[in-house]
């Protein structure tokens, strides 16, 4: 055993590589594309460290290119599900004694390795399985993901760190234990860092997690098990159950042994979870935390004084980087008319531009919508755009499922500022622009504040600084991550902790201290040195 107050290495965010022409960056990256894309595999579960195969298997295709297959993972049922709690429970005692600077030694060497050996397979396999383009993958699966083992480590030191006063011949201390029981995470397809981070998170703070991946990002989520396993992580700490929402979170969610959930993903599914652990309350051998992060419906609020070219750009990018599958995209704007023209005319000059295909193209800028259901709800609401009296389809607006599930960058204008696009989340590139009066920017602001159930992220655009003070101030409460002139996506670990509140989750900031703390189920620890041997106080001498 070693003795000593360790710290971590000081976190840094990882650079962003550029993946230019000629690079050597884009070469591998590219090698590394052709042989995924030339190769089927097979994707057990991972159960205590072994891997299973049920033969219950789906396919794994490329959403830009849904004929070619590239793989095909194992599907947990009940009998898996069982095992992969009892495997968390087994690992659990091992794994919270093993001493702080171990665990965080563990996931520190699982961020140098993501950002030199495994990184191009990560990122690889984030662009052929989740359509993402060489750059948003490299921001997601590689940097961001290594900002979170790195900075969660440096978070964890400071979390050990927080300690109570002491009086004077006492000794206070706090142990900052796991939680008693294990966690759930439920990963969504958009991020892979997502995917890595609520697991690992957790298990940092010495818990043990079963892991139920998103259907249609298996194949990264798989390579990031690896990647793990790969960088010493003890069998059973976190257990891989790939499978239907029914037949794995159902029985786990009943589980008296569940110690909280980590989630990302749809506000109805969190919804649901908290519904279930409620009327399983009673069964619990303590009382589960919830962390979720949801939807959003996620806005740009120009003023009058908004400079153009930034605002275009920033709604182009905002909107529609990763085909707008982001749940901080910006999906609802505010336009003064005074802007409107000009900026509509700019916005259809850069999307004129913006080519969409296949991402193994780097010269493509859009992507693929992750699958069937998705493109055919993006396509419901384009089509009732067309064909509504309260709205219309300025820019873009075409849908071909033939190749690919490709949906061109869409523009809608909502006479309405209530229309149906405006309030309903859409998780695709589907922008709806509602132009109000320039001497309105007051009574738009409250439209604005509680047009949507969300609450995640939001822009204001402006070089009046009166206005960004008002509009700061209204809609203090519309959005978690707040942004002065720029656009409402790409929080970055350490410098803009994530999260939103209403119906986008509970706000426990992914990327800071905050998220790490909910992982922890806190002692303490009172030590009297030479302890009173007699009962009676002094007030009761008599006079």
């Amino acid at each position: 055993m070693t003795h000593g107050a360790f710290h971590v290495p000081l976190p840094v965010n990882e650079p962003v590589k550029g993946y230019a022409p000629k690079s050597a960056e884009r070469a591998a990256l590219q090698r590394e594309l052709a042989a995924q894309s030339s190769n089927e595999v097979d994707i057990p579960l991972l159960i205590g460290g072994k891997e299973v195969r049920t033969g219950r298997t789906e396919k794994i295709t490329m959403p830009h290119a849904h004929g070619h297959v590239l793989g095909r993972y194992h599907q947990a049922g009940p009998a898996e599900v069982q095992a992969a709690i009892d495997a968390a429970q087994a690992a659990r005692p091992a794994w919270e004694a093993l001493p702080w600077e171990e665990r965080a030694a563990v996931f520190l060497r699982a961020g140098e390795m993501l950002a030199s050996t495994h990184r191009d397979r990560v990122n690889a396999s984030t662009m052929l399985g989740q359509s993402k383009t060489a750059h948003q993958a490299e921001i997601d699966s590689a940097c961001e993901l290594i900002d979170f083992f790195r900075f969660n480590a440096h978070f964890a030191e400071r979390l050990y760190q927080e300690q109570p006063l002491s009086s004077p011949g006492v000794w206070n201390r706090l142990e900052h234990r796991p939680l008693d029981g294990f966690v759930f995470a439920i990963t969504p397809f958009n991020f892979t860092s997502i995917a890595g981070n609520l697991p690992s998170a957790p298990a940092l703070l010495g818990n043990t997690v079963v892991w139920k991946p998103a259907s249609t990002s298996v194949l990264s989520n798989w390579y990031l098990v690896e990647l793990l396993r790969d960088a010493g992580l003890p069998e059973g700490v976190i257990n891989f159950v790939p499978g239907s929402g029914g037949s794995v979170a159902d029985p786990i969610i009943a589980d008296p042994h569940l110690g909280g959930v980590h989630f990302t993903g749809s506000t109805g599914v969190f919804q649901g979870i908290w519904s279930a652990v409620g009327k399983n309350i009673a069964r619990y051998q303590q009382y589960p935390r919830l962390v979720g992060e949801t939807g959003g419906k996620d806005f740009v609020f120009a003023h009058p004084s908004a400079e153009l070219e930034s605002l275009a750009v920033a709604l182009a990018r905002g909107a529609f980087e990763y085909q707008g599958q982001k749940c901080s995209a910006a999906s609802r704007a505010y336009i003064p008319k005074s802007l409107w023209p000009a900026l509509l005319d700019r916005l259809g000059a850069i999307l004129a531009e913006m080519k969409m295909g296949d991402v193994r193209d780097f010269t493509n800028f859009v992507g693929a919508v992750i699958d069937k259901r998705s493109f055919a709800k993006l396509t419901a609401a384009i089509e009732a755009a067309k064909n509504s009296k309260q709205a219309k389809v300025v820019l873009g607006g075409k849908c071909d499922d033939s190749q690919g599930y490709f949906v061109q960058p869409t523009v809608i204008e909502a006479l309405d500022p209530r229309y149906d696009t405006m309030c309903t989340e859409l998780f695709g590139p589907v922008l709806t622009i509602h132009v109000y009066d320039d001497a309105r920017f007051t009574e738009t602001l409250e439209i604005a504040n509680t047009t949507s159930e969300y609450a995640l992220t939001g822009a204001i655009f402006a070089t009046d600084r009166a206005a960004i003070r008002e509009a700061t101030d209204a809609l203090r409460f519309a959005a978690g991550n707040f942004y002065v002139n720029d656009k409402p996506t790409g929080a970055v670990v350490g410098q803009q902790p994530f999260g939103g509140s209403r119906a986008s989750g509970t706000n426990d900031k992914a990327g800071s201290i905050l998220n790490l703390m909910r992982w922890i189920s806190p002692r303490t620890i009172k030590e009297t040195f030479v302890p009173p041997r007699e009962w009676r106080y002094p007030f009761l001498a008599k006079d």
